[in-house]
């Protein structure tokens, strides 16, 4: 650590503190990601400051009002709507969304009171041409345009608003403050400003944030941690998908997930996104697979394809879109120590269809049944979907909220449901019929279809 009174180093892409500059972080490995941060400004006048202590049992528990922003996928994923005196952190890629959301959450939050609106990238009239577009008309939105954090501040003293969208973090600055715009010492200091104005005052915050080419919020860990609330806004830019994904919050649980729609009139929520996800699913293609997901409390289904074609190189390629390219390597090595399969000529490509990213293990088995598929060219089949995380020996192991799955797939009219025999146990009786299918491993699976 730095010596009191001096400048010390922060790692911009872990938040590593360092008392000298270091051309690579030890613990996140970067290259030049060290940032110089002045020394705190503290008190030396030795006088008393007056504080307040409360004990615990004393405070009151009262449940808190929320904001509603009258987008139900967007309040969803914050818990139930937007708490009074919480910050939030926004982030995403350039042009995914964020400010069409936040200008149309804006219009329905401004019915509570005054929203003060700051943007450093545009204009008011770049505002106003976007708000006419989307069709809103509210008069209690007040616009700034502002970069500088005293006037920013100024702003909030003489609206007195409810509620505030800084669009960006990364655009404002205190001059007195080293760095340019955008740098550590900057987001630190803006993001703490507006925590104190949160808490000592009472208005919810909205912080958007831009993120860097990893993917991850500009100043992710210092960011993270100051804020109540962490969202991610995400999407590929030639899809109409947008799915909003909850990392942190305070108030609610995480990983909640909200779906919606770009289109000609703004952000639009989805009501049915399994159905839309997979609408163009073609069955009589092979390599084509349906799984059923779970994020946060929600489950989806989504289709997997998978094209396995002879290669023509020394080293096979080996190319993922929407999940973990790791993940798919695991599968690969199953298939061929399991099965016997022979890829190590073939290039694979794997694809979860509508630009969303999956994590979670339950979509394991549908990805290596795809990639099966396409090396034995067995056609896909529209009334089955495949449920379960593939273990190392080729064993098919239980997942969470089954039966919330199991309940997706019977909805959208899947006749079978194959699922691990561990999490077969855990559905009711009515639904342990002749659409669900227990399987204990690949060797199974592969049994089945070639019946």
């Amino acid at each position: 650590m730095a010596k009191k009174g001096n400048s010390s180093f922060t790692c911009s892409e872990c938040g590593f503190e360092s008392a000298k500059w270091q051309g690579k972080c030890p613990q996140c490995e970067a290259w030049n990601s060290f940032e110089e941060i002045a020394p705190s400004r503290v008190s030396l006048s030795g006088k008393k400051v007056p504080v307040t202590i409360n004990e615990l049992s004393e405070v009151s528990g009262a449940a808190q009002k929320r904001y509603k922003t009258g987008i139900s996928e967007f309040d969803n994923v914050l818990g139930g709507g937007i708490v009074p005196g919480s910050l939030i952190l926004l982030g995403g890629e350039p042009g995914i969304g964020k400010s069409t959301l936040l200008l149309q959450a804006s219009s329905h939050l401004s019915q509570y009171g005054k929203l003060f609106y700051n943007n450093g990238e545009e204009s008011a009239q770049q505002i106003k041409l976007r708000s006419d577009r989307l069709g809103i008309k509210e008069k209690n939105i007040y616009l700034m345009g502002e970069t500088g954090l005293d006037a920013i501040e100024e702003g909030f003293r003489q609206s007195q608003p409810i509620g505030a969208v800084i669009d960006s973090i990364q655009t404002v600055y205190r001059p007195d403050i080293q760095g340019l715009p955008g740098s550590l010492s900057q987001i630190k200091e803006g993001a703490n400003l507006f925590l104190n104005v949160a808490k000592r005052n009472g208005p919810f915050i909205f912080l958007v944030g831009h993120v860097t080419k990893e993917g991850n919020i500009a100043g992710p860990k210092t960011l993270e941690h100051i804020v109540d609330v962490v969202l991610y806004l995400e999407g590929e830019k030639h899809h109409s998908f947008r799915i909003l994904r909850s990392y942190k919050n305070r108030f609610g649980s995480t990983d909640e997930m909200g779906v919606f729609q770009m289109t000609g009139k703004g952000i639009e929520e989805v009501k049915n996104p399994s159905e839309y996800f997979i609408q163009d699913y073609d069955p009589s293609h092979s390599g084509t697979m349906l799984s059923a997901i779970h994020e946060g409390s929600r489950p989806l289904l989504v289709e997997v394809q998978a094209l396995v074609s002879s290669t023509h190189f020394n080293f096979p390629k080996r190319m993922v879109d929407g999940t973990d390219i790791n993940k798919v390597h695991k599968l690969i090595a199953i298939l061929e120590k399991v099965l016997g399969l022979v890829l190590v000529q073939n290039d694979v490509y794997v694809n979860i269809t509508g630009g969303i990213r999956v994590k979670e293990p339950g979509v394991e088995l549908a990805i290596l049944m795809a990639i099966y598929s396409s090396f034995k060219k067995i056609p896909g089949n529209r009334s089955m979907v495949f449920i379960g995380e593939v273990g190392l020996g080729g064993e098919i192991r239980g997942v969470s909220g089954i039966h919330q799955r199991v309940k997706e797939a019977i909805k959208l009219g899947i006749e079978t449901i194959v699922v691990p025999t561990k999490s077969f146990g855990e559905l009711p009786p009515a639904m342990k019929k002749d659409n669900v299918l227990p399987v204990s491993s690949v060797r199974d699976v592969v049994e089945y279809l070639s019946r």
